[in-house]
């Protein structure tokens, strides 16, 4: 969205291709991953401390950190998944109740690595959902512990998407309609954020590929209650708008977008970084500080930065006098969204490694998000104004703007 309307870029679509079939065929090689750069995170993962934490999401009150502590190093000795010699593979667990999820800190990356396998297993009230932290930058696999559904599907040739569900029914249901034709290796039945209500789909994987054209050619326009099941392939035969298939159900890979026509003008010395950072990123001053030297020093691997502008959001956490008009947070994301909030503007003394900068960081990836970029010249027209961005300002980073 933020490339499309900025009107400097190609149509949405123009620039991006499915998953080739032969990227999911078991046995052949994994493609070469997306080139990372920043945050630590690029050539070893093994030196970042992300490497060596989970996420764990949608946690209930009555999981702590002790007895998810015991949990994990109890199930990791139980199936021989540890790694790292003796002792206990969990280092520290902390739990954020107020947002419902959990961080675990392992004492290697590959001991992570292999936790990553009980991602789906049941604990305590439901299932766990275990997911990387968003800017780990190395590599997801884990080994399948038989009996254990994962709750992340993979975009691979046999990922299944299956709508036209009732809403009323939960995973347990509907997997138990799917297991007729196999073990299921994972389930990911989408629900609202807000409620937790089902959407009425969900993306499954069978342990066995060859289950999957036989429950596809069974269970494909089924009726369910009032409605008649639409079951598919995700990434094969589905087009985009059929009734009752979102876009999530066509894994894409983008590849580098670049700008819209000619882009060689002698005075584009700007270079403009999309879908690289959010707002959250840039809340905490640390956080900023980092992000802002990550991406001054790697500019600087392609010529003499004059300049770097990160645009950061307006603080919340105003006091409203009695009287006052409040600002809404649609209102204050408006105010962001004209600030430039969420874009990277890197401004070189020469055109020509401003361009070089330009090919060289599109489709990078920087904290899990494929980085978009085009170059601008000093009078281009654009929302908010240049000279708004690079007006004068101390050397050091700038702080949070009140609202």
């Amino acid at each position: 969205m933020q490339a499309k309307q900025t009107g400097l870029f190609n149509l949405p679509g123009a620039n991006r291709t499915q998953i080739p079939p032969i990227l999911g065929i078991a046995g052949l090689p994994a493609p070469m991953p997306v080139q990372s750069f920043g945050m630590g995170i690029g050539g070893n993962p093994n030196l970042s401390r992300q490497s060596r934490r989970l996420y764990i999401g949608s946690i209930t009150p009555e999981v702590t950190e002790q007895n998810l502590t015991d949990f994990f190093n109890a199930k990791m000795e139980e199936m021989n998944l540890s790694t790292s010699g003796t002792g206990s593979p969990v280092l520290a667990v902390q739990c954020n109740y107020e947002k419902n999820y959990a961080f675990v800190e392992f004492r290697s990356a590959e001991d992570a690595t292999a936790a990553m396998a009980f991602d789906g297993i049941i604990f305590i009230n439901g299932p766990l959902k275990i997911r990387r932290p968003k800017d780990y930058g190395g590599e997801f696999g884990s080994v399948h512990v038989p009996g254990v559904v994962s709750t992340n599907v993979p975009d691979t040739i046999n990922k299944i998407f299956v709508g036209g569900l009732p809403s009323y029914l939960d995973e347990e249901q509907v997997m138990e309609l799917l297991k007729s034709f196999g073990e299921i290796k994972a389930f990911n039945l989408v629900r609202e954020p807000g409620n937790g209500t089902s959407k009425g789909y969900a993306f499954f994987e069978y342990v066995d590929p060859a289950a999957t054209d036989i429950a596809i050619q069974a269970l494909n326009g089924m009726q369910l209650g009032d409605r008649f099941l639409v079951i598919q392939r995700a990434s094969v035969g589905a087009k985009p708008g059929m009734p009752g298939i979102p876009p999530e159900a066509f894994p894409e890979i983008p590849r580098p977008i670049m700008p819209a026509g000619e882009t060689s003008t002698g005075d584009a010395r700007i270079l403009l970084l999309l879908n690289m950072v959010t707002p959250e990123d840039l809340v905490d001053d640390e956080e900023y500080g980092d992000i802002y030297e990550d991406v001054k020093q790697e500019c600087q691997n392609f010529g003499p930065v004059e300049d770097v502008r990160i645009p950061r959001p307006a603080k919340k956490e105003k006091k409203w006098a009695p009287g006052e008009a409040q600002v809404s947070a649609q209102d204050a994301l408006r105010v962001d969204e004209a600030a430039g909030v969420g874009r990277v503007y890197v401004k070189y003394d020469k055109a020509d490694d401003a361009t070089r900068a330009m090919k060289g960081l599109a489709g990078r990836s920087f904290a899990g998000r494929s980085i978009i970029a085009t170059v601008l010249s000093d009078d281009s027209q654009t929302t908010p104004p240049l000279h708004v961005i690079f007006a004068p300002q101390p050397d050091a980073p700038p702080p949070l703007p009140m609202s």
